[in-house]
């Protein structure tokens, strides 16, 4: 899970921008690991194919924007027990699988991720000028 606070007032307040940012972010680390990922343009998240060929859903966006300051942020799923989500729902998109990274056959540690997070953040978080 990455919790991101952020100042959207010293960056864009544009909450639309902010949540593509973020998947955007995700992506880049996925790709940096070899996953193949994306948006879609009907949902929100972080989708990739699974082995089964099917559009699966590999992380979640949950955020919260309170006087342009962000809170809560999102969900990698890495190595989950993925029996856990048979009894729920995310988004409420019951259509579609959840998978991890481990399930794809990718052995990624935590903190391998993290450092990854860490690193691309400034490419997509940057303060701007005119804020």
């Amino acid at each position: 899970m990455g919790y991101v606070m952020l100042d959207l007032s010293r960056r864009r307040k544009d909450v639309r921008w902010y949540i593509r940012e973020l998947e955007n972010w995700i992506i880049a680390v996925l790709d940096e690991l070899g996953v193949c990922a994306g948006r879609r343009d009907d949902r929100i998240g972080v989708w990739t194919m699974n082995r089964s060929g099917q559009d699966a859903k590999i992380a979640a966006i949950g955020v919260r924007i309170r006087h342009w300051i962000t809170y809560h942020g999102f969900a990698l799923n890495i190595s989950p027990n993925l029996d856990h989500f048979r009894g729920i729902v995310p988004c409420g998109l019951s259509e579609y699988p959840v998978t991890s990274l481990q399930a794809l056959g990718f052995d990624t540690s935590r903190d391998e991720t993290i450092a990854l997070f860490k690193q691309r953040f400034g490419e997509f978080f940057r303060e701007t000028e005119h804020a």
